[in-house]
Parts: structure tokens; sequence; C-alpha cells
């Protein structure tokens, strides 16, 4: 267990408290240190506690020692030594945890502005609305540098100076989607989310989005001031006007979270971890029909870090995430709001993020919502939503926000966003370590990788060979059974039919399929019935033949195929086509870019684990290379053959450590710096190197993604993908393309082809998530 210490950290060895960040087996965790030390795990983002017993490893809190270079001023002296491991305890201290909770680093974008003067505001904002039109600029540039606290005395001011509700006199002065903001920020937060409530409720229909996204989101503190607002305000009670305006489990969760009774941090008991695993799994997986209010009390009560142990705990057990289970098991707005429960109790800033996202991409833009969060979270955590933000869709929210919105409405936004994280083509430092958390998590899983194909059971090659030609035979095709048998046998059973068909009917089977079907359908299922070494060699030789070359299809292939995959596509293509791969892209390919395939296409990265010493010479090779060290050294031309010998030859265990060690040398993450610092073929292999590396699966599911987004179809990607792992990894690929972009890899292909080519693709996809 490492020790990330924040600015707000007092060592414990000199008898004070204190605040840490720690990186134990599961990523990122934060621990309250008391004065006994002993340590309370209060939150850990998408990770688990490490409670491992034995004695703890003595590691000094030295800035040398690993921490990344924004946190040299605020660690203590070399010396200091980590007092023990970590015991999960009752808070023995609440006051003393209560003081330091309130001396942790502040996270908002929007701060006290400096020299306040409400009476001088309020005429400043009175003068601005005064007369013919209104000053538009001056009033967002005030409002938004104010925090909510003095935008509340300032509407005392006003109405002090002039009589006057200042609300009222911005509502009149101003209009559309500027006005709701620039109101929503007058408002104290808790009133905010009162008005919210009562527009998602009141009229014809109700707006379920709203509902989930706050009261799924809010702590047990922010819950009580809301229902008292909203008392305060409507002199109505919300539970009963939530319960007038809902049904079903979906009301009864949403009466639960009204109560803001969730249990506290404090205290995390192991049995009682196991017990709601195995409570859970009862009420769904293994029960006829679901208990829904299993998963009601135990996800609508239970504390944070329960949850989180909870959940990793129940992957462990039932080989699938609680998500997916939530998934089958509900439905409707009940399994929208369960899974918005689990994403803030995995990460509530990453909540946001996504919904931010969600809020701009597209055509159109959802602006009640983009108004909403931006408001609510610009005191409490907008920093880290902008960090994960950028982290997670490679942009920053800034630059989203200024190309989908327009006028002072945008500008207004941007002040609230608190700056942008493109600006310097960087991460702003406190990103290095959500960065370093997903590289942690990427080494600590081991997840494992499913396939949807699978060896048939009862598997008749000689029946399936006259089915097949029962099939072809005579006039039209019965194309309905050639994707039946083909895409639910084994590729090692395919092989066995077309030897079968050949002894039986003395015919070629991959000739009768291409004279019988045509177009993207035999493109997938000759490419189902080809031996994988030899469709990957065939997908080599069609990227580099004709004119121009797919620099995609051979980086795609070279850089995600484990040794004996690329061994055996050298085999099948000096079989196939009489000439050796690595002739076929010297002739091919130029420059850094060919080195780097040719690099790949060998077939020799290493298959060990990491080697720590090794690790920090690559990572400075990597800063080097990259020109962001502080210290740069070596021939630039040896330096970039040093960087392709790192990221195509070490094993991914050693470079998950690279990687991480790359983080503490220069607070930014690999990826985002190779994308700003190179371009082109070269950009693009290496992005894809350390994505595979992260997370195989993830590469794959945006590989699919892409090729179905906008308008038109990628067929080739889209079939290469979907064929050649098939039987590898499309389960785990499933998994992260439905919790990416929140929908369905089904869903996606049956909105995108159509017809046998459809049906083919939905049969290798395996199933609906």
């Amino acid at each position: 267990m490492q020790l990330l210490l924040d600015r707000t950290w007092i060592c414990p060895e000199n008898g004070d408290a204190g605040l840490g960040v720690g990186l134990g087996v599961g990523g990122l965790q934060h621990w309250k240190a008391s004065r006994d030390h002993t340590y309370i795990c209060t939150a850990a983002p998408r990770g688990v506690l490490d409670t491992r017993p034995g004695p703890a490893p003595s590691l000094p809190l030295h800035p040398q020692s690993w921490a990344p270079p924004h946190l040299d001023s605020f660690l203590p002296g070399g010396g200091d030594q980590y007092p023990g491991p970590p015991t999960v305890v009752s808070a023995a201290e609440p006051e003393t945890m209560a003081k330091i909770a309130q001396g942790a680093m502040y996270r908002g974008s929007v701060h006290d502005f400096a020299d306040f003067d409400a009476n001088q505001d309020a005429e400043a904002l009175y003068t601005a609305m005064k007369g013919f039109g209104s000053d538009k600029e001056s009033i967002l540039e005030l409002i938004t540098s104010r925090s909510n606290k003095q935008r509340q005395e300032i509407c005392q001011s006003y109405k002090s100076l002039y009589g006057k509700d200042l609300i009222a006199d911005l509502k009149y002065e101003l209009t559309g989607k500027f006005e709701r903001l620039i109101v929503n920020l007058m408002r104290p937060l808790a009133y905010c989310d009162a008005k919210e409530i009562k527009d998602a409720i009141s009229g014809i229909g109700t707006d379920e989005k709203c509902l989930i996204e706050i009261l799924a989101s809010r702590t047990n503190e922010q819950i009580h001031q809301l229902v008292a607002a909203y008392k305060d305000a409507y002199e109505r009670d919300l539970e009963s006007d939530i319960i007038g305006d809902t049904s079903g489990h979906f009301q009864k969760m949403l009466v639960v979270l009204l109560q803001g009774t969730r249990e506290n941090d404090d205290v995390v008991s192991e049995d009682l971890v196991q017990q709601d695993v195995q409570d859970l799994y009862e009420a769904g997986e293994l029960k006829w029909g679901t208990d829904e209010a299993q998963f009601i009390y135990i996800l609508g009560n239970r504390s944070k870090q329960h949850l989180r142990l909870v959940f990793d705990e129940y992957l462990k057990t039932t080989g699938k995430p609680i998500e997916a289970s939530i998934r089958g098991e509900l439905s409707g707005d009940f399994e929208k709001l369960m899974l918005a429960v689990v994403k803030c109790i995995r990460s509530t800033p990453e909540y946001f993020a996504e919904r931010l996202f969600k809020a701009m991409k597209g055509l159109g833009t959802r602006d009640n919502t983009l108004i909403r969060i931006m408001v609510s979270r610009s005191e409490l955590d907008m920093l880290d939503i902008r960090e994960i933000f950028r982290t997670k869709y490679e942009k920053s929210l800034y630059s989203m926000i200024k190309n989908d919105t327009s006028g002072e409405y945008k500008k207004a936004l941007l002040k609230l966003c608190g700056g942008d994280d493109d600006a310097a083509g960087q991460f702003f430092p406190e990103a290095a370590q959500v960065a370093y958390q997903m590289w942690e998590l990427s080494a600590v899983s081991r997840v494992e990788l499913k396939g949807t194909v699978r060896a048939a059971n009862d598997f008749n090659p000689d029946a399936d060979a006259k089915a097949l030609r029962k099939a072809m035979k005579g006039i039209g095709t019965d194309e309905a059974t050639i994707i039946d048998i083909i895409t639910q046998r084994s590729n090692a059973q395919r092989q066995q039919i077309r030897q079968t068909f050949k002894s039986h009917f003395g015919r070629d089977l991959m000739a009768d399929l291409k004279s019988e079907i045509s177009g993207d359908l035999a493109r997938l299922i000759l490419g189902l019935m080809m031996p994988p070494a030899h469709y990957d060699a065939k997908q080599l030789k069609k990227a580099m033949e004709g004119a121009g070359t797919d620099e995609k299809a051979l980086i795609e292939i070279l850089a995600t195929r484990t040794n004996a995959e690329i061994r055996a596509i050298n085999e099948a293509y000096k079989e196939d086509y009489h000439k050796s791969l690595e002739d076929a892209l010297s002739s091919d390919t130029s420059g850094h870019f060919k080195r780097i395939l040719i690099s790949l296409a060998t077939g020799n990265r290493e298959e060990g684990g990491e080697n720590r010493d090794q690790a920090q010479e690559d990572a400075q090779v990597a800063a080097e290379i990259l020109e962001i060290a502080d210290t740069p050294s070596g021939d630039k031309t040896s330096l970039e053959t040093r960087f392709m010998t790192v990221l195509c030859t070490r094993s991914y265990p050693h470079l998950r450590r690279v990687f991480q060690e790359f983080i503490k040398k220069t607070n930014y993450d690999i990826e985002h710096v190779i994308k700003k610092e190179m371009s082109g073929d070269v950009k693009d292999a290496f992005v894809a190197i350390v994505q595979s590396v992260k997370n195989k699966p993830l590469f794959f599911a945006d590989k699919l993604y892409k090729s179905m987004k906008g308008a038109g179809t990628d067929e080739k990607t889209l079939t290469r993908v979907m064929v050649s792992r098939s039987e590898i990894d499309l389960l785990n690929i499933r998994r992260e393309f439905i919790e990416k972009y929140d929908k369905s890899l089904h869903q996606a292909i049956e909105g995108d082809t159509s017809g046998d080519f459809m049906k083919a693709l939905l049969a290798l996809c395996g199933g609906e998530d």
C-alpha cells in the first residue's frame, strides 16, 4: 500500500492527523489517519480496500521515492516512514475527522471573490439592468465570479438598496438558456435542486432522468437540505409529490434515497460484504424472477465504501460486474436509477462527466442537463469532473462546451468550467492521479477473456457438410442455414467441416460459398471459414495491395496480436503469398512507421513480468523522446530507436509499470502526450499499443463503435473485428462497449446493418446486454 499525500497531510508519526490518498490493490483510495496510527478509508473511486494481512512495506514518504512533481512541496521531509498497515476501524475521533474533512483540498472551479463587497455588486447589477436593454456581459462576469454564498449576500443587498427582488429582475431582463443558467446560479443549491425536481414532476409527463440524476448523486446532508428547501419553497412534501408522480419499484427506490440515511463510510465489515454479495446474487441471478427489494435495500442504504467492496466481491463471485446483473434483472426507469446509483457509488465525478458528455454529443444539446450539472457541481467537484472528462473522452470539457454552445450562454458556462485542459496541450497536474489510477487498475485486474463463439456440443461434421451442401444446391440459397451453422461452430470445427465437405462431395466449400453468397455477408462468412492466422494474413495483404495503404488495419492487427499469433501470421503469409510479411511491409511502408510495423511483426515481445529498475529507465527514455523531461540527454535518433524498442518489445506487465513511472516523472499520461507530441501513422501505432496494453477489449470496443457511428458504416473494420475476436474476447468487448457508450453492441449492430449480414453479426455477437 503506497500513500499519495495531498496538500492537507500532516505526518501521523508526529502525533497529528491528516489525509492521504493510497494506491492499493484496487487503485486510488482516500485514507484518514488518526493519532493512534489507524486508518479509515473514506473513498476509493472504482477501487477496493487494501486489507491484506501482514506487515506493511517500509515506504519512505519522499518526493524522489515516487510522488508526481506537483506534490513535492507538500510532502514531509525525507525519512518519514509509512507507520503500518491500514486497519478498518470506527471513527474514534469524529471531531478530528470533521476538522480534517473541512481542510480537504477544494475541488470546485468557482471560488469566493477576493475583496467582495455585496453592496457594490448589487449596484453594478442594478446599473447593468437599468434603462433600455441590459449589459449581459457585466452580469455574467460578475455572477460567475462569485461563490453561491456571496450571491445570496448580493440578493439581500439588492433588496435592501432597491426594494426589489434580484432574481425577478434577472428573469425580466434575460431570456432563454442564458436566463435559466444565471437564475439557477442565484439560488442556493438546495433550492436549485428543489426547483429542478418541481419542474420534473409538474405538468404532463415526468422527467425521470432529472429525478434520477439528483437523487442518485446527492449526499445525505444535501438530500436533507433539498427536502427542507422544497417544503419551504412550495409548501408541499417532496416525498408525497414523488409518490404521486411515480410508481412501482422506481418509486420505492426514490423514496429510500429521499430519506438521506445512507450509512457512513466509517466501518466496513467483511462478513457483511460477503452476505450482501450472496443476497444480491440470490435475489437476481439465482432466482426465477427478481427480488427487487433486496437490490433496493442494499444499494439504497449501505455506505459507499462498503458497496465498492460488495461490487468487487460480486465480480469475483459471479464473474460479471454488478451493472451486468442489473441490466439483466431490472428494466425501465428502475434499471436506469439503479445503474446511476452504482455509477455514483463508484465515482460521482465520473458519473457527471458521462452525463455532460451525453448532454452535448450528437445533434442538439440537452441544455437543461448541461445547466443543472454545471451549476450544481461548480463549487463541489468540477475539477475532478474535468480531469475524468479529459481522460475518458480525449477532449476537454471546456472545448466541448465551446463547440456546442454560443453567445453569453457559452461564455457563462465556460466561466463555470474554470479552464481549458487542452490549452497547453497537457493535463493539469491533479489529472495525473486519475491516469495513475487507471494504470493501477489495469495492472492488478485479472479479467478472464471470453469469446462469444464456442465449440458446438454434439458436433457432427458429416451432418453439417450435408446441410451446407443442401443449402447451396439448386435454385436459390438458404442463407439462414449457412449463417446458423457457420456462426455456431468454432474455427476448429469449421476446418473439419471443410475437410468433410471435400471428402463427401469432391468440392471446395469455400469456392461454393463464394459462388452462392455475396457482398458483406460473403466477406463475413468466408472470413469465419479461414483459420485465424490465414485470415489475418489476408487482411494484411488487402491492406497493402492496390493504390494506397490501409494503415489502420495494419496497426490494428500487428499492435494487438500475441507473439504466437504473430508467428502464425508470418507462416500463413509466406504460405499463401510466397513472400515474407517483413518484405511486404518494407515495400509498402516507409520511415519510422515501417520500422515500428516490422518490429511488431517479428513477434518477439518479452513475455515475463515487470522489472522496476528497467521500467524507470524506460520511462525516462519515453519522457526524453516526448520532450518533457527536465534533463534531456542522448542523441535523438538513438532515443527514438530506444522508445520504439520499449513499446514494441517489452512485456505488457512491464509496460504498465513503465507507464506508471512515466506519470511519476512527468505528471502526464503517456497516451495523452503521444497524441499531442506525435502525428500521423507513427502516433496512431503507438497509441494503439498503449491502449492495447491498458485494456485490449476496450480498444476493440472503440474500433467497433467508430466503424458504426455517423453516416455510413465501415463494414470492413466491423467484419474484421467481429471475426477475429469472436473466440477470444468478444464477450469482454461487449461489456466494455455498453459501459462506455451506454448501449449494447447488439443494439448498435441492429441499428446500423441489415439483412443477412446483420443476422450473422448478431449471431457472432452472442446476445443482448
